[in-house]
Formats: C-alpha cells, sequence, structure tokens
C-alpha cells in the first residue's frame, strides 16, 4: 500500500487496507485515532455558541487534527523504512550498517512519541470541551477524551517496544508520562460527564 495515498481512501477501503498484510500499522492508526479525538473536540466547540473561548479550542484541536494526519503518514513510511532495515541485518557486525540502523530505529520511535503527546494534547482539549462546551455535545467531548487517551497510550506501547529505545531513555520518559497525562484527562473528562 502507498503510505503517500491511503489517506485518501473512502473510509470503508482504507479499513480494509489496514486489516491487510504490509498495512501501516498500529502507529498509524494511533494518530488517525488521535485525529478523530481532535475532530470531535472541535465540533463540540463548534457547536457551543455560550462559551466564550469556543473558537480558540477549536483551532487548537484542528491543529491537532491536522498535524496527527500528517503523523501518521509520517509514521506509515518510517515503518515500512524500519522494517526493511531490520530484515537487511545479516551476520555479522557491520559498524557503520549498525549505526543506520540504530538512527532508523530511533526515528521510527521518535513519530510514535509524537502522536503520544498529541493524543495527550488532544485528551486536555477535550476534557476542558466535556466541562464547557453546550450540553448536547458533552458526551462527544468525553468520547473524544477517551478516544485521545487511547491513541496515547497505543504510540507510548509503540516507543517501549521499539528496539531502539532502552529504559532509562528520555523518550521512554516522556512517552509515558504523555500516557499518563491523556489517561487523567480522560477520566476526568469521564467524571465530568456524568
Amino acid at each position: 500500500m502507498a503510505s503517500e495515498s491511503y489517506l485518501d481512501l473512502p473510509l470503508d477501503t482504507l479499513l480494509d487496507r489496514l486489516a491487510a498484510p504490509g498495512a501501516p500499522g498500529g502507529g498509524s492508526a494511533a494518530a488517525l485515532t488521535v485525529a478523530f479525538a481532535a475532530s470531535l473536540v472541535a465540533m463540540a466547540a463548534r457547536c457551543s455558541e455560550g462559551w466564550a473561548d469556543a473558537g480558540g479550542v477549536a483551532a487548537q484541536a484542528l491543529a491537532i487534527k491536522d498535524r496527527a494526519v500528517a503523523l501518521a503518514r509520517a509514521d506509515a513510511k518510517a515503518w515500512d523504512r524500519a522494517l526493511s532495515a531490520l530484515a537487511s541485518v545479516g551476520p555479522g557486525g557491520d559498524p557503520r550498517r549498525d549505526f543506520e540502523l540504530e538512527q532508523t530505529l530511533e526515528h521510527a520511535a521518535t513519530l510514535p512519541l509524537e502522536i503520544a503527546e498529541l493524543g495527550a494534547d488532544a485528551a486536555m482539549l477535550a476534557a476542558v470541551a466535556s466541562e464547557l462546551c453546550d450540553g448536547a455535545h458533552r458526551a462527544d467531548a468525553v468520547v473524544a477524551a477517551a478516544l485521545a487517551a487511547g491513541g496515547a497510550r497505543a504510540a507510548a506501547h509503540i516507543v517501549e517496544v521499539n528496539l531502539g529505545v532502552r529504559e532509562g531513555d528520555a523518550l521512554l520518559a516522556r512517552a509515558r508520562a504523555s500516557r499518563q497525562a491523556a489517561a487523567e484527562a480522560a477520566q476526568e473528562a469521564l467524571d465530568s460527564g456524568r
């Protein structure tokens, strides 16, 4: 599947392609989940006439959505490069090849980290929206928080299992912090939405 074009497919075709061998993987799916969450936040804010900051929240949510979509594409490409690099590893150590592999894997971990951080941002924005948006759209904001937290958790997991990331790595600490912040924001939204 061409990672440049799969996001331009109709939704049902996209889902079929995500289920096929050679799909872009969990990082792209996590990014799309964050994009869906941010879109819901924007909708809830735009439908809230009495909320003074609704326009700003909608604009922030749309910026998160746009970045998440771009990361879905970038992550698909990085995943393809990482798989190719891992497949080319042969017996015996070649320091140059080992360095290139390490760099490829590290790059493949930085994109899910950014997805996790965006997920945390989207979850926090959704928590604000769940408290301040029009009551008819409060459930949408709560769903957005839960989706964003799920996307952040999934992306953080990808960082954790990346072969280029070790315990104590700053990337790992940031991914875990994002996962925690997103989970707390989602819980806050769930509590306020009752």
